[in-house]
């Protein structure tokens, strides 16, 4: 019986395709880094639109790092406290509490 995931099918993870290999290879023989290679690309009009939208995906990692996620902590405690905070602060300052509408 066919089909389904089998120990040792496929193509091996980390390895590089074809039009990787030939495009590594370019930039060996020219002298430059891969990301310069891909940047000169980016910015030939004479390249190929896909060719230049699939130079900019790869570079944009490079280039532009992602955002992180950030913790917001914030205190969301209503009237209620805000208004037992200030009379709080009413009685130790001992000054009239505000009135309540």
């Amino acid at each position: 019986m066919r089909g389904g995931r089998r120990e040792g099918a496929g193509r091996k993870p980390g390895s590089k395709t074809k039009k990787t290999q030939l495009l590594a290879e370019a930039a060996r023989e020219a002298g430059i880094s891969p990301l310069e290679y891909m940047l000169t690309v980016l910015r030939d009009p004479k390249a190929e639109t896909e060719r230049r939208d699939e130079m900019a995906k790869a570079a944009a990692p490079y280039i532009h790092p992602r955002l992180s996620n950030v913790e917001a902590k914030i205190d969301i405690s209503g009237h209620e406290a805000a208004l037992a905070e200030i009379e709080e602060h009413a009685a130790v300052l001992s000054l009239p509490s505000p009135p309540l509408n």
